[in-house]
């Protein structure tokens, strides 16, 4: 049972970072209730928190965290969440993780962590959610995959792969799930100027945006428009695609 003043209840993996943190502003904007998922950086998201608390149209925030390189912890999570919350209306799976390694520096324990957190959680999240989804015959869940799960990406191997993963997962559950009245979609973002690209010089990051047609790097909050419109009425029609706001930079 929904027991959050009905609002709609939205499940956001990885909201400590750029990404998710505009995503949750997103949806908290519109009045949704937000389960804001975090493993490590509590700081970050209870300084959103405390961001969004002066929201006049804001629902319910509260923050769950989850080592997503832990299987059991994710599903302990979400029933957390369906628990203290009721149902959720929309997962957004957004928990990312990835290196910059040649494939011969690649251990398998960091092929095996960049899939528990990108492609397992997904899987994991989705199937927890999906029951009630099912029983209600409603229900939206947008994963967020990347360029580089498009086009593949150097030096990024495992969270290419991983992120490929994403795509085909996107597609297939789609289709499976379709029939019962629930929307599977991908979000895959081009370069985005957040923390996670910190790594990244200026003369690269330079580099990036001269390659972007639209001359620039994106920003988290319009990933986050992209996420909200697939799970908002004006896409109903819509299932099993990859959305890409990538500037051009793919085409």
């Amino acid at each position: 049972m929904n027991t959050t003043n009905l609002r709609p209840n939205v499940i956001i993996t990885g909201c400590s970072g750029d990404i998710g943190a505009a995503i949750a502003c997103r949806f908290y904007n519109a009045g949704y209730n937000i389960a804001a998922h975090y493993c490590s950086s509590e700081d970050k998201v209870l300084e959103l928190k405390k961001k969004l608390s002066g929201v006049k149209n804001g629902g319910i925030f509260r923050t769950y965290k989850a080592d997503f390189r832990d299987p059991d912890a994710v599903a302990a999570m979400i029933e957390d969440v369906q628990r203290e919350m009721g149902p959720a209306d929309v997962l957004v799976n957004n928990a990312g993780f990835g290196k910059q390694k040649l494939i011969t520096e690649t251990s398998y324990e960091d092929w095996r962590e960049t899939f528990l957190i990108n492609t397992d959680a997904s899987f994991l999240c989705s199937k927890a959610v999906l029951p009630g989804m099912i029983n209600r015959r409603s229900g939206r869940i947008i994963n967020i995959s990347s360029i580089w799960g498009m086009t593949g990406a150097s030096c990024e191997v495992s969270y290419s792969a991983a992120k490929a993963a994403v795509i085909g997962f996107t597609k297939a559950l789609a289709k499976e799930v379709g029939p019962s009245g629930i929307n599977v979609n991908c979000v895959a973002p081009g370069v985005i100027d957040t923390k996670m690209n910190s790594h990244l010089s200026k003369e690269d990051l330079s580099e990036l945006a001269a390659e972007t047609p639209l001359d620039r790097l994106g920003l988290p909050e319009e990933i986050a428009d992209a996420v909200f419109f697939l799970a908002s009425d004006n896409s109903s029609f819509i299932t099993g695609q990859v959305i890409s706001p990538n500037g051009g930079f793919v085409i």
